[in-house]
C-alpha cells in the first residue's frame, strides 16, 4: 500500500540556483502528501537529475539560474522531458517573459512571491495538463504591444531583469557566465539607453514603462 500510494505522487524537478529559496520550497513541496520532490541549482545538474530519475511529472526552472541563457534552458529542457510540461520561475514576471514562454511550448510562468501552498495548487494544476499564467500578468497588455521600441537588446534585457532583481555586477556576470567589464558596460548602455542617472534609476525607469 505504502508503495502505492508513493508511485502515486507527482514527482517535480525543480532547479533554482538560490540555495535559500530552493531548499525552503523543496521541503513544503516534500511536505505535501501527493507531491514528491527532485531539486537541481542549475540547468545541467537539472538535465542530469532528469536523466538520473528516467521521468518527471514537471519541471520548473529558474529563468535567470546558470546555463539557462534566457528562455534557451527551456527549450533544452523541453527536448528532454518527453512531452512532460516545464514551467519556468521568476522573481521578475512580466508579460512579455510570459508570452515568450507559452510561445516555445512552456507550461506557464510561476512567480517566486507565490506563497509555498499556492505554488503547489500551481504544480498539481501544470500536471493535469493546463497551463499556469498569472492572473495579474493577464491584465497586462502584451509586451511587445506595449514596447513595440524597447532601445535595449536581448542581452541587454536579460541584464536589466538581474538589476531589477538587486543583483550586483559580480553575480550577474556569475549568471550568465561572462566577465564582470562586459556587464559594467551593459549596465553603461541600459542607463544611456533609458537616460537614466545610475542602475537604480533604470530600473525605475524600465518598471514605469513597462519593460519590467
Amino acid at each position: 500500500m505504502i508503495a502505492e500510494q508513493a508511485s502515486e505522487k507527482t514527482k517535480v524537478l525543480i532547479a533554482d540556483d538560490h540555495s535559500m529559496v530552493l531548499e525552503v520550497l523543496s521541503l513544503f513541496l516534500a511536505s505535501q502528501p501527493d507531491l514528491a520532490v527532485v531539486s537541481a541549482t542549475n540547468l545541467d545538474e537539472a538535465l542530469d537529475k532528469l536523466k538520473e530519475e528516467g521521468t518527471v511529472d514537471v519541471v520548473l526552472l529558474d529563468y535567470n539560474m546558470p546555463g539557462m541563457n534566457g528562455l534557451e534552458g527551456l527549450k533544452k529542457m523541453l527536448d528532454s522531458t518527453a512531452g512532460k510540461p516545464v514551467g519556468i520561475i521568476t522573481g521578475t514576471p512580466t508579460r512579455k517573459l510570459l508570452d515568450e514562454t507559452l510561445e516555445m511550448g512552456g507550461a506557464g510562468l510561476i512567480p517566486k512571491t507565490m506563497q509555498a501552498r499556492s505554488l503547489a495548487n500551481a504544480i498539481r494544476f501544470i500536471a493535469s495538463g493546463e497551463v499556469y499564467t498569472p492572473l495579474s500578468l493577464m491584465h497586462e497588455e502584451p509586451a511587445q504591444a506595449a514596447n513595440p521600441d524597447s532601445p535595449l537588446s536581448d542581452r541587454e534585457m536579460t541584464v536589466l531583469n538581474f538589476l531589477g532583481e538587486g543583483k550586483q555586477n559580480k553575480e550577474i556576470a556569475y549568471e550568465l557566465d561572462l566577465s564582470e567589464a562586459t556587464i559594467k558596460m551593459h549596465v553603461r548602455s541600459i542607463c544611456t539607453k533609458l537616460s537614466a542617472n545610475n542602475r537604480t534609476h533604470a530600473v525605475f525607469i524600465a518598471r514605469n514603462s513597462g519593460l519590467l
